[in-house]
């Protein structure tokens, strides 16, 4: 459903912005670009001793207001336009939420699923190693995304503690619990998804308690979300990954799903609910709607079939500029993956800290602090959005990049 390059939706959105709050052409010329792109080609030998060279990148999008943060995706479709996008994100995220980040990405182009754990420890050994000159503790400080997770983190602090000659815990987050990871971790990101959808349910006046719910996507995010809602009291109706997806209308036992994706690998041909398309889960009639999958899942041509009353967006971009006025239009309201997603980032921010400090939280305070951030993000989103009569988008990049025009201002331009 991609209707323009990924990066240049991000930038439109920017500029927008950037006009109806006057930015200086400077600084908005800084946020138009990416400060630092670095494509590797590497060589790593597979097991059965043939040798493949892969492709992978590392983008800065902007670090004006600290060190570079950011996911590490494999995939076999990533692009460096994709990168680069998501980069963006990233340096709007950090500044919604107020932490003293910038915005990074990193990328390989490769399918894990048809690699041996040997194979992955071993290109992102190498990877890390191509990408060991723009990352660190106070540069840039990878973490999981798609098709990584915390044994991939922690195999690139390893080598990267290899190169310095100590262990450097926080030039990573998203790592183990026992090699300085940090404890609610794991699933922060849809944490702070249902944080978030606690919050604009109650500002409707519908609550979460028996709220119909769809998911799409059942990765980390999606999972996260559709068991934390389902124990809220909502009725999740329906549930996808990329195979597929299932629905109910009287609701989905969803720890009953999870056991059996874990099981399977798949949601489809659960024994309590019929089979749907990941097209006809958007357009199901139900109070809130998760895309927790790709980009671009919500465009132009499907946009006016979405019949839920809110989205929060657990994916990054899932729905197109163009599709966002149709929506609008439609009176849906979205909650923006810049806000809604940004739970993630929040808990890495956390991990880094404890990292630095060498002193670590329970999961409890790890939740409290998290809720902290994101009920002030939020509130602040929604001040902004009923004062300057803006969608929730928009309110959240007039948020974020006022904060980074602001921290540019008092930066000055060296020399």
């Amino acid at each position: 459903m991609t209707e323009t390059n990924a990066f240049q939706m991000v930038v439109s959105r920017i500029d927008a912005i950037c006009d109806r709050l006057n930015i200086k052409d400077v600084y908005r010329l800084r946020l138009e670009k990416c400060e630092r792109e670095l494509t590797v080609n590497f060589p790593v030998r597979m097991d059965d001793g043939t040798v493949k060279v892969f492709t992978g990148f590392r983008v800065h999008h902007n670090d004006t207001r600290g060190p570079a943060k950011g996911g590490l995706r494999y995939h076999p479709d990533v692009t460096l336009d994709e990168t680069r996008a998501l980069a963006a994100l990233m340096t709007l995220k950090a500044a919604v939420v107020n932490i003293p980040f910038g915005g990074a990405k990193g990328a390989v182009v490769c399918n894990p699923e048809l690699m041996s754990q040997a194979e992955i420890e071993r290109m992102t050994r190498r990877y890390t190693n191509e990408i060991s000159m723009l990352i660190g503790p106070d540069r840039d400080i990878p973490a999981p995304d798609i098709g990584t997770n915390p044994q991939v983190m922690a195999w690139m602090m390893d080598t990267y503690s290899m190169l310095k000659g100590h262990t450097v815990l926080a030039v990573v987050t998203g790592k183990p619990v026992g090699i300085g990871g940090s404890k609610g971790r794991l699933g922060a990101t849809g944490r702070g998804c249902v944080i978030n959808a606690r919050l604009v349910a109650e500002h409707l006046g519908i609550g979460l308690e028996g709220a119909t719910v769809a998911v799409q996507g059942f990765g980390n995010v999606g999972s996260v979300v559709a068991r934390l809602l389902a124990r809220e009291g909502s009725k999740v109706v329906a549930i996808s990954d990329v195979k597929g997806g299932i629905y109910n209308e009287k609701g989905l036992d969803v720890e009953a799903v999870f056991r059996y994706n874990q099981q399977t690998g798949l949601v489809v041909d659960f024994k309590d609910a019929e089979n749907i398309t990941n097209t006809e889960l958007l357009a199901l009639p139900c109070d809130i709607l998760v895309p927790a999958a790709i980009e671009d899942q919500i465009g132009k041509a499907n946009a006016a079939d979405v019949k839920a009353r809110i989205i929060v967006e657990g994916a990054n971009a899932p729905i197109t500029p163009e599709a966002d006025r149709i929506l609008n239009n439609n009176r849906v309201l979205v909650v923006p993956d810049i806000l809604a997603n940004t739970g993630g980032v929040v808990v890495s921010y956390f991990e880094w800290v404890q990292d630095a400090q060498a002193f670590f939280w329970s999961e409890d305070e790890v939740n409290r602090q998290l809720q902290v951030v994101m009920d002030n993000a939020f509130h602040e989103v929604q001040e902004i959005s009923q004062h300057e009569k803006l969608d929730m988008r928009n309110a959240a990049y007039m948020l974020a990049i006022k904060r980074i025009a602001d921290a540019m201002e008092a930066r000055g331009i060296f020399p």
